[in-house]
């Protein structure tokens, strides 16, 4: 890391920059919606309006030493509807989160080729139908407006530099202002503005795609002219990385952190070519020597992926960063192409905010609408195990419950309302030429079903069908008394479920079937429904923050779990699995077919900081995370813990302002989170190598 860098860095993250910011109170913008909404004006361009006046009330600022720009100096992006407006719109609609645009994969690769003058002709152009409809027509202005007012606020950064004396980031602005990138200094700074105005047009979780593909061909051209060296060019990707930091704070999800500010590494092309290249390799050298959390790195993996590429991962993971997370193009491309996706748009896939797989362009999916709980489903059911003499039957009726709640989602999210996004839908395919918002739909409109519990919800049907079923050495009356009254007088029947029974995580069939069985009815439960908007429904392994939700009312479980005792994050194991280490817990998640799951969901594995006192603990890992994807694990997160430390960060958090963890699906500042995330990360496992 330069000088530069690091005096940039040290200035990020002592938040000096926030002294700059003011609320759209004292900018006089927190009441522009009533305006609006008096003058009667359409969502569509009411969302230009409000993007033109924040970035026309934006200051600009450029940190000393920056040579790519854009600071957020607003505090909040106020909405385009008064709070009498989104009631009404409750009341004849169904939303999805903020009933805005999320994680989305914008055409950056276009955008930075072409250039935002050449967007703005093709408005023009469209414009030019005399058959559009008054409808068309106010979306194809407001995309021309909300294009002129990003034109307008790199103007604006421009006249900044110059006055300050800065003439290459003047003219790198000036280079930009309508013309597509010509170097790779002028394509990060595109990206910067891009980025950032998506962001002030109140979308969120925007993910940054295929850095290194659309990056790398500016990187290439640069050295092979002789413009800059290596060294330069590896400045400019950590200076990128660093200006994704500088406003992550405003960019709030769930929990601080979670801004869906990721991006994707390697992969392979339709014809096998592996797509690691330098960028790739600077980006991971980068998000090493910054040590933030952001951006978020996915690295595509497959069985011939080499094993120097794993070990440089291997690096993020040893720094604590809780990336990368490793995707399995083995896996995900065919499970993509089972469920309609084209080749094209399998082999470009991308990662949504936290481990949905989406694609670029393409895309107006929504990979998180609702989640599953396999252990409610399991844990209801236990109240008819009586009516059953079999196994067998007893798991038909769990296969019904399945269907049932596959069905009640899939029902519950009709008439659905997304606010317009115009200046996102420049960026997305066949909106121009559709003259339609994106929020309307775009040319794939896939959703999303998380499903929470699996390991809870198996381990218990597991206990059931060795005990119940087979050996008959457990009562139903003494298993119904057991988790009615929580296990309390049934001490040792608790102990034999959590310690003795089959469990998913150690390598045992009977278990890991089971597992593989619920997944398989999740995906058949969804299959065959449509949205409305002409989708389909996609079955995951991930969990969100459902793993704290679904958790809190749940009684005891035929696991041996307590009552309101946490669920395992995401695509793990139980919580208090008597570890075999973690070979056998990737063996154990690596046995369902995942190719009909691919919604997405990591593996999620602790790893004991003290392993990293070996110094042969990078190879070995980098092996172990190969053997994971050769095994035909879909997805893996890893998370180098250290339990006293999180301990003290809780107890004295000034001390730790630092410290990164991995959460669920993204990397945050351990003491920024809720007291509730602490501790389920406190109690997770860890494993030694």
């Amino acid at each position: 890391m330069t000088p530069r860098i690091e005096t940039l860095r040290s200035f990020i993250r002592a938040e000096k920059h926030h002294q700059f910011r003011r609320t759209p109170e004292e900018l006089g913008l927190a009441d522009l919606n009533e305006k609006f909404k008096a003058e009667g004006v359409p969502a569509v361009e009411r969302s230009a309006r409000m993007l033109k006046a924040l970035l026309d009330a934006e200051t600009p600022i450029i940190i000393e030493g920056e040579t790519i720009v854009a600071t957020r100096t607003i505090t909040y992006i106020p909405s385009i509807f008064t709070e009498a407006e989104w009631a009404d719109i409750r009341s004849k609609h169904t939303l999805h989160e903020r009933g805005t645009i999320s994680n989305l994969s914008p055409d950056y690769e276009g955008i930075i080729a072409d250039g935002l003058g050449k967007r703005k002709a093709a408005i023009e152009a469209r414009m030019e139908d005399a058959t559009l409809t008054e409808e068309q027509m106010q979306f194809l202005a407001a995309a021309k407006a909300s294009i002129e007012a990003v034109q307008a606020f790199i103007l604006k950064y421009k006249a900044c530099a110059e006055k300050a004396g800065l003439t290459k980031v003047a003219e790198v602005l000036g280079a930009i202002h309508s013309e597509g990138a010509k170097t790779l200094h002028e394509a990060l700074q595109l990206l910067r503005i891009v980025h950032f105005a998506l962001w002030e047009s109140d979308c969120y979780h925007n993910t940054l795609g295929r850095f290194d593909q659309y990056i790398y061909p500016y990187y290439k051209s640069d050295i092979e002219s002789g413009r800059i060296t290596d060294e330069e060019a590896f400045d400019l990707i950590t200076e990128f990385f660093l200006t994704c930091n500088k406003d992550s704070d405003l960019y709030v999800g769930m929990q601080q952190g979670d801004n869906g500010q990721s991006l994707v590494l390697g992969g392979r092309d339709a014809e096998g070519n592996c797509l690691f290249n330098e960028v790739s390799k600077m980006c991971l050298k980068a998000s090493y020597d910054l040590n933030l959390i952001d951006p978020k790195i996915n690295l595509r993996c497959d069985s011939n992926t080499p094993l120097e590429i794993y070990k440089l991962g291997a690096e993020l993971t040893k720094r604590g960063l809780g990336f990368p997370q490793y995707d399995n193009d083995d896996v995900v491309i065919p499970g993509l192409m089972k469920l309609g996706y084209s080749e094209e748009d399998a082999h470009n896939y991308v990662v949504a905010a936290c481990w949905e797989f989406i694609i670029p362009k393409n895309g107006m999916e929504i990979p998180n609408i609702d989640a599953l709980s396999f252990a409610e489903i399991v844990s209801e059911a236990v109240n008819h195990l009586g009516d059953y003499s079999t196994y067998e039957e007893f798991y038909a009726y769990i296969v019904s419950k399945i269907n049932e709640e596959c069905k009640r989602i899939t029902s519950s999210h009709d008439n659905l309302y997304i606010a317009p996004a115009p200046f996102l839908s420049t960026f997305m395919g066949g909106t121009i030429e559709k003259a339609k918002d994106i929020s309307e739909g775009g040319i794939l409109n896939n959703y999303g079903v998380h499903g929470t519990g699996l390991s809870t919800a198996a381990d218990s049907l597991a206990a059931i069908k060795k005990y119940y079923f087979e050996e008959k050495s457990i009562g139903l009356e003494e298993l119904m008394d057991a988790l009615k009254n929580n296990f309390v007088g049934h001490e040792a029947l608790q102990d034999k479920l959590r310690n003795e029974a089959p469990k998913m995580g150690l390598d045992n069939d009977e278990a890991d079937a089971i597992g593989t069985a619920l997944l398989n009815s999740f995906a058949e439960g969804l299959k065959g429904y449509r949205n409305e908007r002409g989708g389909i429904w996609r079955a995951g392994t991930g969990t969100a923050m459902y793993y704290i939700f679904h958790a809190k009312d749940l009684p005891a479980t035929p696991d041996g779990r307590n009552a309101g005792e946490v669920l395992p994050a995401n695509f793990t194991p139980s919580m208090f699995l008597k570890q075999n280490g973690p070979v056998s817990v990737m063996r154990s998640f690596a046995k369902p077919d995942l190719q009909n799951v691919v919604n997405g969901g990591p593996l999620t594995i602790e790893l004991d900081e003290s392993i990293f006192r070996n110094e042969e603990t990078i190879e070995k890992l980098a092996m172990l995370i190969r053997s994971f994807i050769r095994f035909g694990g879909h997805q893996l997160q890893l998370n180098t813990l250290d339990r006293e430390k999180l301990l003290d960060a809780k107890a004295h958090p000034e001390l730790h302002r630092n410290l990164i963890v991995r959460v669920w699906g993204w990397s945050g500042y351990f003491v920024e989170l809720d007291e509730c995330y602490q501790d389920h990360i406190i109690e997770r496992i860890k494993y030694k190598l």
